[in-house]
Protein backbone atom coordinates (compact mmCIF):
# COMPACT_ATOMS: atom_id res chain seq x y z
CA UNK A 1 0.00 0.00 0.00
CA UNK A 2 2.83 2.43 0.87
CA UNK A 3 4.59 1.68 -2.40
CA UNK A 4 1.39 2.05 -4.41
CA UNK A 5 0.76 5.49 -2.91
CA UNK A 6 4.31 6.65 -3.63
CA UNK A 7 4.15 5.41 -7.23
CA UNK A 8 0.91 7.33 -7.80
CA UNK A 9 2.36 10.49 -6.23
CA UNK A 10 5.26 10.50 -8.67
CA UNK A 11 3.66 8.99 -11.78
CA UNK A 12 0.23 10.66 -11.59
CA UNK A 13 0.98 13.81 -9.54
CA UNK A 14 -1.31 12.36 -6.89
CA UNK A 15 -1.72 13.62 -3.33
CA UNK A 16 -0.88 11.22 -0.53
CA UNK A 17 -3.45 12.66 1.88
CA UNK A 18 -6.33 12.00 -0.54
CA UNK A 19 -5.22 8.44 -1.20
CA UNK A 20 -4.75 7.65 2.48
CA UNK A 21 -8.22 8.95 3.32
CA UNK A 22 -9.68 6.29 1.02
CA UNK A 23 -7.60 3.39 2.32
CA UNK A 24 -9.00 0.84 4.76
CA UNK A 25 -6.60 0.23 7.64
CA UNK A 26 -6.81 0.08 11.42
CA UNK A 27 -5.45 2.99 13.46
CA UNK A 28 -2.05 1.41 14.13
CA UNK A 29 -1.44 0.42 10.50
CA UNK A 30 -2.70 3.79 9.26
CA UNK A 31 -0.22 5.60 11.51
CA UNK A 32 2.66 3.46 10.21
CA UNK A 33 1.64 3.98 6.59
CA UNK A 34 1.33 7.76 7.06
CA UNK A 35 4.73 8.02 8.76
CA UNK A 36 6.45 6.03 6.03
CA UNK A 37 4.70 7.77 3.11
CA UNK A 38 5.16 11.32 4.37
CA UNK A 39 8.66 10.60 5.68
CA UNK A 40 9.73 9.23 2.30
CA UNK A 41 8.25 12.23 0.47
CA UNK A 42 9.84 14.75 2.84
CA UNK A 43 13.27 13.11 2.63
CA UNK A 44 13.22 11.93 -0.96
CA UNK A 45 16.54 13.42 -2.12
CA UNK A 46 18.32 12.50 1.10
CA UNK A 47 17.12 8.90 0.78
CA UNK A 48 18.21 8.71 -2.85
CA UNK A 49 21.61 10.04 -1.77
CA UNK A 50 22.06 6.98 0.44
CA UNK A 51 21.93 4.48 -2.40
CA UNK A 52 22.14 6.12 -5.86
CA UNK A 53 25.94 5.75 -5.93
CA UNK A 54 25.40 2.00 -5.65
CA UNK A 55 22.85 1.65 -8.46
CA UNK A 56 22.12 4.60 -10.72
CA UNK A 57 19.79 2.94 -13.23
CA UNK A 58 16.56 1.68 -11.69
CA UNK A 59 12.88 1.67 -12.62
CA UNK A 60 10.67 4.17 -10.80
CA UNK A 61 8.87 1.49 -8.80
CA UNK A 62 12.13 -0.10 -7.69
CA UNK A 63 13.66 3.25 -6.80
CA UNK A 64 10.64 4.18 -4.65
CA UNK A 65 10.74 0.76 -3.00
CA UNK A 66 14.36 1.43 -2.06
CA UNK A 67 13.51 4.96 -0.85
CA UNK A 68 10.72 3.81 1.47
CA UNK A 69 12.86 0.96 2.77
CA UNK A 70 15.83 3.24 3.43
CA UNK A 71 13.49 5.56 5.33
CA UNK A 72 12.44 2.65 7.54
CA UNK A 73 16.07 1.67 8.07
CA UNK A 74 17.37 5.13 8.95
CA UNK A 75 14.39 7.01 10.41
CA UNK A 76 11.90 4.53 11.83
CA UNK A 77 11.98 2.06 14.68
CA UNK A 78 11.83 -0.92 12.32
CA UNK A 79 14.31 -3.81 12.67
CA UNK A 80 16.67 -3.91 9.70
CA UNK A 81 15.83 -7.54 8.87
CA UNK A 82 12.09 -6.72 8.79
CA UNK A 83 12.48 -3.70 6.51
CA UNK A 84 14.79 -5.60 4.15
CA UNK A 85 12.66 -8.75 4.06
CA UNK A 86 9.53 -6.73 3.30
CA UNK A 87 11.34 -4.92 0.46
CA UNK A 88 12.57 -8.19 -1.03
CA UNK A 89 9.01 -9.55 -1.00
CA UNK A 90 7.72 -6.45 -2.83
CA UNK A 91 10.56 -6.42 -5.37
CA UNK A 92 10.14 -7.80 -8.88
CA UNK A 93 11.29 -11.41 -9.18
CA UNK A 94 14.49 -10.64 -11.06
CA UNK A 95 15.44 -7.76 -8.68
CA UNK A 96 15.09 -9.47 -5.31
CA UNK A 97 18.81 -10.22 -4.88
CA UNK A 98 19.73 -6.71 -5.99
CA UNK A 99 17.32 -5.08 -3.51
CA UNK A 100 18.49 -7.34 -0.69
CA UNK A 101 22.19 -6.62 -1.29
CA UNK A 102 21.75 -2.89 -1.72
CA UNK A 103 19.65 -2.42 1.43
CA UNK A 104 22.07 -4.47 3.49
CA UNK A 105 24.87 -2.18 2.32
CA UNK A 106 22.85 0.93 3.20
CA UNK A 107 22.10 -0.51 6.63
CA UNK A 108 25.80 -1.20 7.15
CA UNK A 109 26.83 2.29 5.99
CA UNK A 110 24.38 4.17 8.19
CA UNK A 111 23.33 7.73 7.39
CA UNK A 112 25.54 9.56 4.89
CA UNK A 113 25.11 13.33 5.37
CA UNK A 114 25.44 15.44 2.21
CA UNK A 115 26.92 18.93 2.18
CA UNK A 116 24.32 20.50 -0.13
CA UNK A 117 21.33 22.07 1.67
CA UNK A 118 18.90 21.06 -1.06
CA UNK A 119 19.84 17.38 -0.64
CA UNK A 120 20.12 17.43 3.16
CA UNK A 121 16.65 18.99 3.41
CA UNK A 122 15.28 17.34 0.25
CA UNK A 123 14.10 20.40 -1.68
CA UNK A 124 14.46 20.76 -5.45
CA UNK A 125 17.40 23.01 -6.20
CA UNK A 126 15.22 25.75 -7.70
CA UNK A 127 13.00 25.95 -4.58
CA UNK A 128 16.04 26.10 -2.28
CA UNK A 129 17.47 28.87 -4.48
CA UNK A 130 14.15 30.75 -4.41
CA UNK A 131 13.96 30.67 -0.60
CA UNK A 132 17.57 31.89 -0.32
CA UNK A 133 17.07 34.69 -2.84
CA UNK A 134 13.85 35.92 -1.24
CA UNK A 135 14.50 35.45 2.47
CA UNK A 136 18.25 35.06 2.91
CA UNK A 137 20.27 31.90 3.42
CA UNK A 138 19.73 31.64 7.18
CA UNK A 139 15.93 31.89 6.93
CA UNK A 140 15.88 29.62 3.89
CA UNK A 141 17.64 26.86 5.81
CA UNK A 142 15.22 27.32 8.72
CA UNK A 143 12.25 27.06 6.34
CA UNK A 144 13.58 23.90 4.73
CA UNK A 145 14.46 22.34 8.07
CA UNK A 146 10.94 22.96 9.38
CA UNK A 147 9.46 21.44 6.22
CA UNK A 148 11.14 18.17 7.18
CA UNK A 149 9.24 17.93 10.48
CA UNK A 150 5.95 16.22 11.19
CA UNK A 151 3.40 19.07 11.35
CA UNK A 152 1.46 19.90 14.49
CA UNK A 153 -2.28 19.30 14.17
CA UNK A 154 -4.13 22.51 14.88
CA UNK A 155 -7.82 23.06 15.41
CA UNK A 156 -10.18 25.88 16.21
CA UNK A 157 -13.21 25.99 18.45
CA UNK A 158 -16.52 27.07 16.96
CA UNK A 159 -17.79 29.61 19.47
CA UNK A 160 -21.28 29.30 17.99
CA UNK A 161 -21.43 25.87 19.62
CA UNK A 162 -18.81 25.63 22.38
CA UNK A 163 -16.77 27.79 24.74
CA UNK A 164 -13.06 27.55 25.38
CA UNK A 165 -13.79 26.47 28.98
CA UNK A 166 -15.90 23.56 27.74
CA UNK A 167 -13.35 22.51 25.13
CA UNK A 168 -10.46 22.61 27.63
CA UNK A 169 -11.94 19.57 29.36
CA UNK A 170 -10.94 17.42 26.38
CA UNK A 171 -7.78 15.37 26.95
CA UNK A 172 -4.93 16.09 24.53
CA UNK A 173 -6.28 19.51 23.54
CA UNK A 174 -3.94 22.45 24.28
CA UNK A 175 -4.94 26.06 23.57
CA UNK A 176 -2.56 28.40 21.70
CA UNK A 177 -4.78 31.48 21.91
CA UNK A 178 -8.46 32.25 22.53
CA UNK A 179 -9.76 29.92 19.77
CA UNK A 180 -6.77 27.97 18.40
CA UNK A 181 -5.50 24.72 19.89
CA UNK A 182 -3.16 21.84 19.10
CA UNK A 183 -4.42 18.28 19.43
CA UNK A 184 -2.72 14.95 19.95
CA UNK A 185 -4.60 12.31 18.02
CA UNK A 186 -7.15 12.05 15.20
CA UNK A 187 -9.29 15.15 15.70
CA UNK A 188 -11.66 14.25 12.87
CA UNK A 189 -12.73 11.12 14.77
CA UNK A 190 -13.78 12.98 17.90
CA UNK A 191 -17.33 13.91 18.87
CA UNK A 192 -16.23 17.55 19.07
CA UNK A 193 -15.33 17.56 15.39
CA UNK A 194 -18.24 15.48 14.14
CA UNK A 195 -20.75 17.69 15.94
CA UNK A 196 -19.24 20.88 14.51
CA UNK A 197 -17.95 22.20 17.82
CA UNK A 198 -14.36 22.29 16.56
CA UNK A 199 -12.73 22.44 13.12
CA UNK A 200 -9.36 21.37 11.78
CA UNK A 201 -7.53 24.54 10.73
CA UNK A 202 -3.87 25.49 10.67
CA UNK A 203 -2.76 28.19 13.11
CA UNK A 204 -1.53 30.54 10.38
CA UNK A 205 -4.74 30.08 8.39
CA UNK A 206 -6.74 31.21 11.40
CA UNK A 207 -4.73 34.42 11.68
CA UNK A 208 -5.60 35.47 8.11
CA UNK A 209 -9.30 35.89 8.91
CA UNK A 210 -8.52 38.24 11.81
CA UNK A 211 -7.11 40.76 9.32
CA UNK A 212 -10.60 41.24 7.88
CA UNK A 213 -11.73 42.86 11.12
CA UNK A 214 -15.32 41.71 10.55
CA UNK A 215 -18.26 42.77 12.70
CA UNK A 216 -21.83 41.46 13.05
CA UNK A 217 -24.17 42.73 10.34
CA UNK A 218 -21.53 43.20 7.63
CA UNK A 219 -21.73 41.92 4.07
CA UNK A 220 -18.64 39.85 3.25
CA UNK A 221 -17.31 38.07 0.16
CA UNK A 222 -15.01 35.06 0.44
CA UNK A 223 -14.06 34.83 -3.22
CA UNK A 224 -12.11 31.53 -3.20
CA UNK A 225 -13.94 29.79 -0.37
CA UNK A 226 -13.90 25.98 -0.58
CA UNK A 227 -13.79 23.96 1.57
CA UNK A 228 -15.17 26.80 3.70
CA UNK A 229 -13.06 26.71 6.87
CA UNK A 230 -12.17 30.41 6.68
CA UNK A 231 -15.76 31.19 5.67
CA UNK A 232 -16.97 29.52 8.84
CA UNK A 233 -14.48 31.47 10.92
CA UNK A 234 -15.72 34.71 9.39
CA UNK A 235 -19.32 33.77 10.24
CA UNK A 236 -18.29 32.85 13.77
CA UNK A 237 -16.54 36.19 14.31
CA UNK A 238 -19.68 37.91 13.01
CA UNK A 239 -21.69 35.93 15.58
CA UNK A 240 -23.71 34.50 12.67
CA UNK A 241 -25.19 37.94 11.94
CA UNK A 242 -24.96 39.59 8.52
CA UNK A 243 -24.38 38.05 5.09
CA UNK A 244 -21.47 36.11 3.60
CA UNK A 245 -21.17 35.09 -0.04
CA UNK A 246 -18.85 32.07 -0.38
CA UNK A 247 -17.71 31.76 -3.98
CA UNK A 248 -16.06 28.65 -5.40
CA UNK A 249 -14.94 27.92 -8.96
CA UNK A 250 -16.04 24.27 -9.02
CA UNK A 251 -19.75 23.70 -8.46
CA UNK A 252 -19.32 20.32 -6.76
CA UNK A 253 -17.10 21.91 -4.10
CA UNK A 254 -19.84 24.30 -2.99
CA UNK A 255 -21.41 21.23 -1.40
CA UNK A 256 -18.42 21.05 0.95
CA UNK A 257 -19.14 24.62 2.03
CA UNK A 258 -22.85 23.94 2.54
CA UNK A 259 -22.18 20.78 4.54
CA UNK A 260 -19.67 22.55 6.78
CA UNK A 261 -22.03 25.46 7.47
CA UNK A 262 -24.85 23.09 8.37
CA UNK A 263 -22.63 21.02 10.68
CA UNK A 264 -21.26 24.10 12.44
CA UNK A 265 -24.56 25.95 12.86
CA UNK A 266 -23.97 28.79 10.38
CA UNK A 267 -27.00 30.26 8.61
CA UNK A 268 -25.64 33.50 7.04
CA UNK A 269 -23.52 31.92 4.29
CA UNK A 270 -24.74 31.64 0.72
CA UNK A 271 -22.49 29.49 -1.45
CA UNK A 272 -22.26 30.02 -5.16
CA UNK A 273 -20.23 28.73 -8.09
CA UNK A 274 -18.33 31.22 -10.23
CA UNK A 275 -14.96 32.20 -11.65
CA UNK A 276 -13.37 34.67 -9.22
CA UNK A 277 -11.17 36.04 -12.01
CA UNK A 278 -14.19 37.35 -13.97
CA UNK A 279 -15.58 40.78 -12.99
CA UNK A 280 -19.31 41.14 -12.27
CA UNK A 281 -20.51 44.74 -12.60
CA UNK A 282 -23.57 44.03 -10.43
CA UNK A 283 -21.33 43.42 -7.40
CA UNK A 284 -19.51 46.77 -7.55
CA UNK A 285 -18.97 48.35 -4.10
CA UNK A 286 -21.39 45.93 -2.43
CA UNK A 287 -19.17 44.37 0.26
CA UNK A 288 -17.75 45.71 3.52
CA UNK A 289 -15.03 43.08 3.44
CA UNK A 290 -13.53 40.91 0.70
CA UNK A 291 -11.20 37.98 1.33
CA UNK A 292 -9.03 36.75 -1.53
CA UNK A 293 -7.36 33.56 -0.33
CA UNK A 294 -6.04 33.00 -3.83
CA UNK A 295 -4.72 29.87 -5.55
CA UNK A 296 -0.95 29.73 -5.07
CA UNK A 297 2.13 27.53 -5.42
CA UNK A 298 1.71 26.16 -1.88
CA UNK A 299 5.35 26.62 -0.92
CA UNK A 300 4.28 27.33 2.66
CA UNK A 301 2.62 23.91 2.96
CA UNK A 302 5.64 21.67 2.35
CA UNK A 303 5.56 20.08 5.79
CA UNK A 304 2.11 18.49 5.58
CA UNK A 305 1.94 18.44 1.76
CA UNK A 306 5.52 17.39 0.91
CA UNK A 307 4.60 16.16 -2.57
CA UNK A 308 4.05 19.75 -3.72
CA UNK A 309 7.81 20.20 -3.97
CA UNK A 310 8.03 17.32 -6.45
CA UNK A 311 4.95 18.30 -8.48
CA UNK A 312 5.63 22.02 -8.87
CA UNK A 313 7.76 23.34 -11.74
CA UNK A 314 9.32 26.85 -12.03
CA UNK A 315 7.18 27.64 -15.06
CA UNK A 316 4.02 26.96 -13.05
CA UNK A 317 4.65 30.13 -11.03
CA UNK A 318 4.06 32.39 -14.05
CA UNK A 319 0.62 30.90 -14.68
CA UNK A 320 -0.26 31.10 -10.98
CA UNK A 321 0.72 34.77 -10.66
CA UNK A 322 -1.35 35.57 -13.77
CA UNK A 323 -4.44 34.06 -12.13
CA UNK A 324 -3.72 35.90 -8.87
CA UNK A 325 -3.52 39.23 -10.71
CA UNK A 326 -6.79 38.53 -12.50
CA UNK A 327 -8.58 37.68 -9.23
CA UNK A 328 -7.28 40.83 -7.55
CA UNK A 329 -8.33 42.97 -10.52
CA UNK A 330 -11.82 41.44 -10.70
CA UNK A 331 -12.65 41.58 -6.99
CA UNK A 332 -11.15 44.90 -5.88
CA UNK A 333 -14.11 46.92 -7.26
CA UNK A 334 -16.50 44.92 -5.04
CA UNK A 335 -15.15 46.61 -1.89
CA UNK A 336 -17.15 49.55 -0.55
CA UNK A 337 -15.39 52.84 0.10
CA UNK A 338 -13.90 52.57 3.57
CA UNK A 339 -13.98 48.78 3.29
CA UNK A 340 -11.17 46.23 3.64
CA UNK A 341 -9.63 43.90 1.06
CA UNK A 342 -7.48 41.05 2.38
CA UNK A 343 -5.20 39.11 0.03
CA UNK A 344 -3.60 35.91 1.29
CA UNK A 345 -1.60 32.91 0.10
CA UNK A 346 -0.22 29.77 1.70
CA UNK A 347 3.11 30.24 -0.05
CA UNK A 348 6.54 31.71 0.64
CA UNK A 349 7.41 33.46 -2.60
CA UNK A 350 7.69 37.23 -2.99
CA UNK A 351 6.58 37.03 -6.61
CA UNK A 352 3.17 35.78 -5.45
CA UNK A 353 3.11 37.87 -2.29
CA UNK A 354 4.80 41.26 -1.81
CA UNK A 355 5.53 41.80 -5.50
CA UNK A 356 1.96 40.97 -6.47
CA UNK A 357 0.58 43.49 -3.98
CA UNK A 358 3.07 46.20 -5.03
CA UNK A 359 2.02 45.77 -8.66
CA UNK A 360 -1.67 45.95 -7.69
CA UNK A 361 -1.27 49.09 -5.57
CA UNK A 362 0.68 50.81 -8.31
CA UNK A 363 -2.37 50.52 -10.56
CA UNK A 364 -4.99 51.13 -7.85
CA UNK A 365 -4.37 54.26 -5.83
CA UNK A 366 -7.86 53.97 -4.35
CA UNK A 367 -6.36 51.31 -2.06
CA UNK A 368 -3.66 51.74 0.54
CA UNK A 369 -1.68 49.01 2.24
CA UNK A 370 -2.57 49.03 5.92
CA UNK A 371 -0.65 45.96 7.04
CA UNK A 372 1.14 42.91 5.63
CA UNK A 373 2.74 39.94 7.29
CA UNK A 374 4.66 36.80 6.34
CA UNK A 375 4.08 33.86 8.66
CA UNK A 376 7.31 31.87 8.64
CA UNK A 377 6.77 28.22 9.60
CA UNK A 378 9.86 28.03 11.80
CA UNK A 379 8.44 30.93 13.86
CA UNK A 380 4.76 29.92 14.11
CA UNK A 381 5.36 26.15 14.05
CA UNK A 382 2.65 26.01 11.42
CA UNK A 383 2.23 26.58 7.68
CA UNK A 384 3.88 29.45 5.88
CA UNK A 385 1.39 32.17 4.88
CA UNK A 386 1.36 35.72 3.56
CA UNK A 387 -1.33 38.30 4.20
CA UNK A 388 -1.91 41.88 2.98
CA UNK A 389 -4.67 44.07 4.45
CA UNK A 390 -5.68 46.95 2.19
CA UNK A 391 -8.11 49.78 2.87
CA UNK A 392 -10.28 51.27 0.13
CA UNK A 393 -10.17 55.01 0.62
CA UNK A 394 -13.40 56.83 1.29
CA UNK A 395 -14.41 60.09 -0.41
CA UNK A 396 -12.71 62.18 2.27
CA UNK A 397 -9.46 60.26 1.97
CA UNK A 398 -9.50 60.53 -1.81
CA UNK A 399 -10.07 64.28 -1.68
CA UNK A 400 -7.07 64.66 0.59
Amino acid sequence: MILDILVRVFSENGYASLMMRRMKADEKDAAFIAECVYGTLRNYLLLEYQWRHLAKKTKMRTALLLDMSVYQLLFMDVPAYAAINEAVELADRHEKKFVNALLRQVSKNGMITPEEDEIRYSHPKWIAALFKAHYGEENAVKIMAYNQTRPVQYGRINTLKITREEAEKTEGLHFIDDICFSYEGALQKTELFQSGKVLIQNYSSQQIVRYLDVKPGMRVLDACAAPGTKTQQIAMLMNNQGEIIANELHAHRTKLIDELMERTGVSIVQSRSGDASVYDETQKESYDRVLLDVPCSGLGDLSHKPEIRWHLKPEDIDEITKIQAEILEANAPYVKQGGILVYSTCTLNRKENENRIRAFLKEHNEFELFEEHTFFPFVTKSDGFYCAKMLKKGETAQEK
